[in-house]
């Protein structure tokens, strides 16, 4: 038994789910989750968490679901069986910073970040200094570059890289990044994050 994330573009009409549902049980997959992380210009982008007997019909799975027309697989991936949630990761993420020692809690948003993302990296910023940090972030005089110029834009603006996601803690002057290069980040994601630093912000 295998657990995949597939991430799916598919039109947003009636129907378009249960035909990706439909050859999902064609190969013996079982749909344990779905997650809408983007909805516009008629397209939505979900991710489904799919249960497979074996691991070898990964492949015929993908074949099944871009033959539905106007559907793509964007990204599939193996996650460990008992993975959460993204939404009760968030959760707990924002359970344990309120939960943490003040002095520990720049280190648990970095933490709660870099999960709630399953990002490859997570840093929080005072200025142009790295305070806290998981993972290898990039360059940091590229970083510190980008945010400078970027500030007029929204957290979850059309035109951001898609490998990289920021915020603001405008109470404490602080500012939270994060990337992965595996798959694009998408907007859920990015609200996520955003919201996760707001309530840092309120605790700091």
């Amino acid at each position: 038994m295998v657990t995949i994330v597939v991430r799916v573009w598919m039109p947003d009409r009636p129907g378009a789910l249960g035909q990706v549902a439909s050859r999902i049980g064609a190969v013996r997959g079982d749909v344990l989750g779905i997650e809408i992380l983007e909805q516009g210009a008629d397209q939505v982008i979900d991710e489904l968490t799919v249960s497979l007997p074996d691991d070898d019909l990964i492949a015929l799975l993908i074949q099944e679901i871009d033959a539905v027309d106007g559907v793509s697989v964007e990204n599939i991936r193996t996650v460990e069986f008992d993975r959460i949630d993204p939404n009760l990761s968030a959760l707990a993420s924002g359970a344990a910073l309120a939960e943490s020692d003040p002095h520990e809690r720049l280190e648990v948003l970095c933490l709660g970040v870099e999960r709630v993302l399953e990002a490859d990296w997570a840093v929080v910023l005072r200025g142009r200094d790295v305070i806290a940090q998981v993972g290898t972030y990039p360059d940091i005089g590229w970083l510190l570059a980008f945010l400078a110029g970027s500030e007029h834009l929204s957290e979850i603006d059309e035109s951001l890289p898609s490998d990289l996601v920021w915020a603001h803690l405008i109470a404490s002057g602080l500012t939270v990044a994060a990337g992965r290069s595996d798959r694009p980040i998408h907007d859920r994601e990015r609200i996520r994050v955003s919201l996760l630093a707001r309530l840092a912000d309120a605790l700091l």
